[in-house]
């Protein structure tokens, strides 16, 4: 089972230029998400394998952390180091951290 990581330590991570991947739905994503995260879908990933940068660490988030744990696992069997952020998209926002609207990279 893949291993959660703290919204301090995604904050950590994304100031170093880390790999996060967000596995909301498009809505969500265009509601807001964490600066410089990648988007795709949950139900898109396994489609998607050659978009992911397999040579770092990916931090996955979406909305509170159910998904990204799920997606987190499925990536783990697959080989990947992955992790996935507590708290999710909702707990960034709510603890006062800014949400970014850009679009996806």
């Amino acid at each position: 089972m893949a291993t959660e990581v703290t919204l301090d330590e995604l904050a950590d991570v994304i100031e170093h230029g880390g790999y996060v991947l967000d596995v909301r739905e498009d809505h969500e994503w265009s509601e807001g998400h964490v600066p410089n995260a990648h988007h795709i879908p949950m139900n898109e990933v396994g489609n998607q394998l050659d978009k992911l940068d397999d040579g770092a660490r990916i931090f996955i988030i979406c909305r509170s952390g159910v998904r990204s744990m799920t997606v987190a696992n499925y990536l783990e069997a697959q080989g990947y180091d992955v992790v996935s952020v507590a708290g999710g998209t909702d707990g960034w926002a709510s603890s006062g951290r800014e949400l970014s609207f850009e679009a996806s990279l």
